[in-house]
Protein backbone atom coordinates (compact mmCIF):
# COMPACT_ATOMS: atom_id res chain seq x y z
CA UNK A 1 0.00 0.00 0.00
CA UNK A 2 1.04 3.48 -0.69
CA UNK A 3 1.38 6.59 1.51
CA UNK A 4 -2.44 7.56 -0.06
CA UNK A 5 -4.21 4.30 0.75
CA UNK A 6 -3.07 5.24 4.58
CA UNK A 7 -3.76 8.69 4.45
CA UNK A 8 -7.60 7.43 2.83
CA UNK A 9 -7.78 4.70 5.49
CA UNK A 10 -7.28 7.68 8.22
CA UNK A 11 -9.72 9.87 6.94
CA UNK A 12 -12.42 7.43 5.67
CA UNK A 13 -12.07 6.02 9.62
CA UNK A 14 -12.22 9.62 10.83
CA UNK A 15 -15.77 10.14 9.00
CA UNK A 16 -17.26 6.44 9.94
CA UNK A 17 -16.09 7.81 13.59
CA UNK A 18 -19.31 10.10 12.85
CA UNK A 19 -21.43 7.87 11.85
CA UNK A 20 -20.52 5.50 14.71
CA UNK A 21 -20.62 8.01 17.46
CA UNK A 22 -24.50 9.19 16.26
CA UNK A 23 -25.08 5.25 16.63
CA UNK A 24 -24.13 5.47 19.60
CA UNK A 25 -25.05 8.39 20.93
CA UNK A 26 -28.48 7.43 19.99
CA UNK A 27 -29.03 4.14 20.75
CA UNK A 28 -26.50 3.58 23.60
CA UNK A 29 -25.65 6.57 25.48
CA UNK A 30 -29.51 7.38 25.51
CA UNK A 31 -30.88 4.00 25.86
CA UNK A 32 -29.25 1.31 28.13
CA UNK A 33 -25.95 3.51 29.17
CA UNK A 34 -28.02 6.20 30.35
CA UNK A 35 -26.75 5.60 33.68
CA UNK A 36 -23.35 7.05 32.64
CA UNK A 37 -24.89 9.85 30.33
CA UNK A 38 -27.64 11.05 32.18
CA UNK A 39 -25.57 13.75 34.48
CA UNK A 40 -24.69 15.23 30.92
CA UNK A 41 -28.26 16.38 29.99
CA UNK A 42 -28.15 18.14 33.93
CA UNK A 43 -27.76 21.44 33.95
CA UNK A 44 -26.03 21.70 36.95
CA UNK A 45 -23.18 19.64 37.60
CA UNK A 46 -20.84 18.93 40.69
CA UNK A 47 -16.73 18.95 40.39
CA UNK A 48 -14.80 18.51 36.74
CA UNK A 49 -15.62 14.95 35.65
CA UNK A 50 -19.11 13.27 34.83
CA UNK A 51 -20.05 9.77 34.58
CA UNK A 52 -20.21 10.61 30.82
CA UNK A 53 -16.53 10.76 31.09
CA UNK A 54 -16.45 7.15 30.92
CA UNK A 55 -17.40 6.71 27.20
CA UNK A 56 -14.59 8.97 27.02
CA UNK A 57 -12.26 6.61 28.90
CA UNK A 58 -13.61 3.37 27.03
CA UNK A 59 -13.14 4.77 23.77
CA UNK A 60 -9.66 5.87 24.49
CA UNK A 61 -9.09 2.11 25.52
CA UNK A 62 -10.35 1.03 22.26
CA UNK A 63 -8.16 2.74 20.77
CA UNK A 64 -5.12 1.48 22.74
CA UNK A 65 -5.73 -1.60 22.19
CA UNK A 66 -6.08 -0.99 18.14
CA UNK A 67 -2.84 0.77 18.38
CA UNK A 68 -1.45 -2.25 20.13
CA UNK A 69 -2.51 -4.60 17.83
CA UNK A 70 -1.23 -2.98 14.95
CA UNK A 71 2.28 -2.74 16.74
CA UNK A 72 2.85 -5.88 18.10
CA UNK A 73 1.47 -8.10 15.24
CA UNK A 74 3.54 -7.23 12.09
CA UNK A 75 0.48 -8.79 9.85
CA UNK A 76 -2.06 -6.78 11.31
CA UNK A 77 0.04 -3.16 10.39
CA UNK A 78 -2.55 -1.78 8.90
CA UNK A 79 -4.62 -1.23 12.49
CA UNK A 80 -2.24 1.86 13.15
CA UNK A 81 -4.15 3.76 10.78
CA UNK A 82 -7.43 2.84 11.88
CA UNK A 83 -6.05 3.82 15.55
CA UNK A 84 -4.93 7.40 14.17
CA UNK A 85 -8.35 8.31 12.22
CA UNK A 86 -10.40 6.92 15.84
CA UNK A 87 -7.76 8.99 17.26
CA UNK A 88 -7.48 12.22 15.47
CA UNK A 89 -11.49 11.80 15.78
CA UNK A 90 -11.70 11.53 20.18
CA UNK A 91 -9.53 14.88 19.63
CA UNK A 92 -11.62 16.42 17.57
CA UNK A 93 -14.84 15.30 19.61
CA UNK A 94 -12.66 16.51 22.65
CA UNK A 95 -12.15 19.74 21.35
CA UNK A 96 -15.50 20.49 19.65
CA UNK A 97 -17.55 18.65 22.13
CA UNK A 98 -16.20 19.54 25.67
CA UNK A 99 -13.97 22.85 24.86
CA UNK A 100 -16.32 24.96 22.33
CA UNK A 101 -19.74 23.55 23.02
CA UNK A 102 -19.39 23.17 26.89
CA UNK A 103 -16.77 25.32 27.81
CA UNK A 104 -15.49 22.83 29.76
CA UNK A 105 -11.87 24.92 29.15
CA UNK A 106 -12.54 28.58 28.62
CA UNK A 107 -11.58 28.46 25.16
CA UNK A 108 -13.10 29.79 21.68
CA UNK A 109 -15.84 31.35 23.24
CA UNK A 110 -16.85 34.57 21.13
CA UNK A 111 -16.45 32.53 18.27
CA UNK A 112 -18.66 34.27 15.42
CA UNK A 113 -17.80 31.48 12.50
CA UNK A 114 -20.96 30.09 10.57
CA UNK A 115 -20.38 26.08 10.90
CA UNK A 116 -19.91 26.62 15.02
CA UNK A 117 -23.39 28.56 15.40
CA UNK A 118 -24.95 25.89 13.31
CA UNK A 119 -23.12 23.06 15.40
CA UNK A 120 -23.74 25.03 18.76
CA UNK A 121 -27.39 25.51 17.34
CA UNK A 122 -27.80 21.78 16.79
CA UNK A 123 -26.49 20.70 20.52
CA UNK A 124 -28.03 23.06 22.09
CA UNK A 125 -31.54 21.82 20.70
CA UNK A 126 -29.99 18.17 21.55
CA UNK A 127 -29.67 19.56 25.27
CA UNK A 128 -33.46 20.18 25.60
CA UNK A 129 -34.08 17.32 26.26
CA UNK A 130 -32.96 16.22 29.70
CA UNK A 131 -34.76 12.88 29.59
CA UNK A 132 -33.33 9.94 27.29
CA UNK A 133 -36.50 10.09 24.51
CA UNK A 134 -37.50 12.08 21.99
CA UNK A 135 -33.83 13.40 21.51
CA UNK A 136 -32.36 14.70 18.16
CA UNK A 137 -29.46 15.85 16.92
CA UNK A 138 -27.04 12.95 18.11
CA UNK A 139 -24.19 13.70 15.43
CA UNK A 140 -21.25 16.11 16.75
CA UNK A 141 -19.24 17.37 13.59
CA UNK A 142 -22.12 16.65 11.35
CA UNK A 143 -24.98 19.39 11.70
CA UNK A 144 -28.46 18.93 10.00
CA UNK A 145 -28.74 21.69 7.08
CA UNK A 146 -31.81 23.30 9.04
CA UNK A 147 -29.28 24.58 11.29
CA UNK A 148 -27.02 25.93 8.62
CA UNK A 149 -29.84 27.98 7.55
CA UNK A 150 -30.41 29.51 10.44
CA UNK A 151 -27.04 30.39 11.10
CA UNK A 152 -26.51 31.73 7.89
CA UNK A 153 -29.96 33.79 8.46
CA UNK A 154 -28.86 35.19 11.70
CA UNK A 155 -25.50 35.85 10.07
CA UNK A 156 -26.97 38.20 7.36
CA UNK A 157 -29.34 39.67 9.43
CA UNK A 158 -25.78 41.26 11.18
Amino acid sequence: MNILSYIGIIVGTFCLMEMLTWFLHKYVMHGFMWIWHEDHHQPAHKGVFEKNDYFFVVFGCISMVVFLLGTLVPEWRILLFFACGITLYGCAYFFVHDVFIHQRIKWLRNSNNFYFRALRKAHKVHHKQIDKEDGACFGMLWVPPKYFREAWQTRSKQ
